[in-house]
Formats: C-alpha cells, structure tokens, sequence
C-alpha cells in the first residue's frame, strides 16, 4: 500500500449520483405544494405542547381527566363571576369622563329624554339621561355648583354632603351609571325605576344646613306636626 506525502490533497470521495439526483428532483416546488404552511406547523406544535402539558396535569390530579375538567369548570366559573362582578377593566379607565356632553340640557329636558328611552325599553340609555336629569336638578337648586367636566361619581359625592339622607342612593346612581356607560353591563326596568324614585325623591328633600337638625320627611314637604291648617 502506497503512502501519500503531507504535501498532497485529502482524497475525497465523489458524491452517489444517483442520490445527488433524487434529492434535486425531490427539492422542485411541485412535491411540496401540499406541505402545511407555518400556521399549520406552528398549530400541530401547539396543540402537541398542550396535549403533553394536560396529560401530565391528569396524572397528577385527584380523579385524574375528569378531575382535571372540574378543576378547570371551577376556575372558569370564578373568573366569569369576577368578570361579572367587577365589570370589564375598561371601566376604571373611562370612569372619569365627564357626566354631560357639550350640549347642555335642562332636568326637565333629561327627563323627557330618560322617559322616552324608558317607554322603549332602552333601560341604558333611560339610566344615563336620568342620571343627568338629577344632577342638573341639583345644580338648578344651587345643591351642586354648576362645574363642567364633573363626573357621576363626583356629583354623588358631592351631593351626599348636602343630603346625608340620600347618599347611598346617591353613590348607587352614580355606580349604575358607570356600569351602563363604561362597564359593559345592561340595565334594567327596576334599575332605572330605583334612579327615577331617587330622583322624584331628591325633588321633594331640603338640603341639610350645617347646625341644623336633620330634615323629616315632613319637614321636607314643608309641614309641621301639629301645626294648624
């Protein structure tokens, strides 16, 4: 066997051409045109993750799958009645827009509004228009200074001072407010009677004077136990 010099080149072996040429005949478009796309690849790798990832979650649940679909019912159910509970979170975001548009309207003219959105049926929007209907109301009673950009939550505030009486209902308007305008929720018939009695309440109760002993109920109409007719 003859030896080669360090001088000389590796000896290299020429490669099948047989194989060369069936893997340049295999490379051509038209064996591939039927070859899942990224997506698809991406997708199969996916759902092959997820399939090992709840397999292994089942074997070490109590009950094994179905105890893992319960487990998996139950977080669903809480987190539907998170959702339900606190809104959508655009909510705390939008909340402080202001409560009127830039056309301003008297209360009487909101309730009008709020009434013939209510004979509708279009409980959110019958809400909101009641809603504007009271704090203009209170703002033509000199109860609220007239102060644009002011929002639902700030006027109930606001007004909770001057009627104590009334400021859980007040605080409650302005919560049924949001949800309608800025959560996402759908009112109701009993919503928007609850803001309509506030209202028809709010018209007939005297603002409560620092020093002064809280209003009755027959104080506020303008009467005196006993007095004479």
């Amino acid at each position: 066997m003859a030896w080669r010099s360090a001088d000389e080149p590796p000896l290299t072996l020429p490669r099948d051409p047989a194989r060369e040429a069936a893997r340049r005949e295999l490379s051509k478009g038209m064996y591939h045109q039927n070859d899942p796309s990224w997506y698809e690849r991406a997708m199969d790798a996916f759902w092959e993750w997820l399939d090992k990832v709840l397999g292994a979650a089942s074997a070490a649940t109590p009950g094994g799958p179905l105890g893992l679909v319960v487990i998996v019912l139950a977080v669903l159910a809480l987190l539907g009645a998170l959702w339900w509970r606190l809104g959508t979170p655009r909510r705390a975001a939008a909340s402080a827009t202001a409560l009127f548009d830039d056309r301003p309207r008297s209360a009487a003219e909101h309730r009008a509004a709020a009434e013939a959105r209510a004979a509708q049926g279009h409980w959110n929007q019958a809400v909101q228009e009641r809603m504007r209907a009271v704090v203009r109301s209170l703002e033509e009673r000199a109860l609220l200074d007239a102060r644009p950009g002011r929002t639902a939550d700030e006027a109930a505030s606001e007004a909770g001072s001057a009627l104590p009486a009334h400021a859980d209902r007040l605080r409650a308007a302005a919560r049924d407010f949001d949800d309608v305008t800025y959560g996402g929720r759908s009112a109701s018939e009993e919503t928007y009677l609850r803001l309509a009695a506030l209202d028809t309440d709010l018209e007939r109760t005297r603002p409560a004077l620092a020093g002064s002993a809280p209003a009755t109920a027959d104080t506020a109409l303008g009467t005196r136990p006993g007095a004479a007719e």
